[in-house]
């Protein structure tokens, strides 16, 4: 899974709040093996860190 924090239409509002930003830093471009997706899913939805809010799109 490819996250390109450059494409998301609510970069800068949401990051904060961001599993991107909490685990990795500061926005970027970045890569999640396919295998860890769902790991990374599992945490957020056992509130253990910030769902990705990545919205993409024009």
């Amino acid at each position: 899974m490819i996250i390109d924090c450059g494409s998301c239409r609510v970069a800068g509002d949401a990051c904060s709040d961001c599993v991107v930003s909490v685990l990795l830093g500061p926005p970027g471009t970045v890569q999640i093996a396919d295998e860890h997706a769902p790991a990374v899913a599992a945490l957020a939805a056992g509130g253990l860190v910030p769902p990705l809010r990545l919205v993409s799109g024009a």
